[in-house]
């Protein structure tokens, strides 16, 4: 049997979704769809800030991805909604603002998602419409999720190391990668350029982020090996 704290909530719920279609309905179409295209771009960008810079998300994959769809999809429908700094206009979050910054020579750019046939189908026929001459072959292989990085070496030497940040200014980690065993301070070959970027991930194996998770002692787990990776290397200390 329902209490009466349960009946007051369900008619403070009742009450509150009212006034929501009274207000929806004092509103022009137009203005309705406004309104709903600035709360999917505040959710998109709690989201963002939460995953790229707290390094702790909010959403699923799945959820996220279905917002920005959405997202798409109306400003592709309705192209006077778009504004420059609308998160489809985007890669990742902005940098961190007391890190040092580091402009990208070249845009650093996110992998586009294929999520069934069709799509992937729709791609392959926007490539051919921008090289209609050219002959296609692919190569699949699995994708690592970890976080985006460019190293810039130079004279062999490693100089830089950056991560993506909004794609066109990222936050310069330079020390913290330099502690990455893997990653080698200088270039072994005969024919170094004098100035190369190489891009990749840095991420972490499922081994070392169950042994990770295993050794925290404040109750806050990361939620992925992507972001256990990204917390890690992001230490200020």
């Amino acid at each position: 049997m329902p209490t009466t704290k349960d009946m007051t909530n369900e008619q403070n719920n009742n009450e509150e979704n009212e006034t929501s279609l009274l207000e929806q309905a004092g509103k022009s179409e137009e203005e309705q769809l406004a309104a709903h295209v600035a709360a999917l771009r505040h959710q998109i960008e709690e989201a963002n800030y939460h995953y790229h810079v707290q390094d702790n998300p909010i959403l699923t994959d799945a959820e996220y991805d279905q917002l920005m769809i959405e997202l798409q999809r109306i400003e592709r429908e309705h192209p006077e909604l778009q504004t420059p700094d609308s998160p489809t206009q985007r890669v990742g979050a902005a940098p961190i603002q007391d890190v040092q910054q580091h402009r990208h020579p070249v845009p650093m750019l996110s992998l586009a998602n294929a999520r069934n046939e069709k799509e992937l189908l729709d791609w392959h026929r926007r490539a051919q419409n921008i090289l209609p001459n050219a002959t296609f072959s692919y190569v699949c292989e699995l994708k690592i999720d970890g976080l985006a990085m460019a190293l810039t070496y130079e004279k062999g030497r490693l100089t830089i190391g950056a991560s993506r940040g909004d794609g066109m200014v990222g936050e310069d980690w330079t020390q913290n990668v330099r502690t990455i065993r893997t990653i080698p301070q200088r270039l072994r070959s005969d024919h170094i350029p004098d100035k190369v970027e190489v891009r990749g991930e840095i991420y972490m194996s499922i081994k070392s982020f169950e042994k990770l998770n295993a050794e925290m002692t404040d109750n806050r787990l990361f939620a992925n090996p992507r972001n256990a990776a990204a917390g890690s290397l992001r230490q200020k200390d």
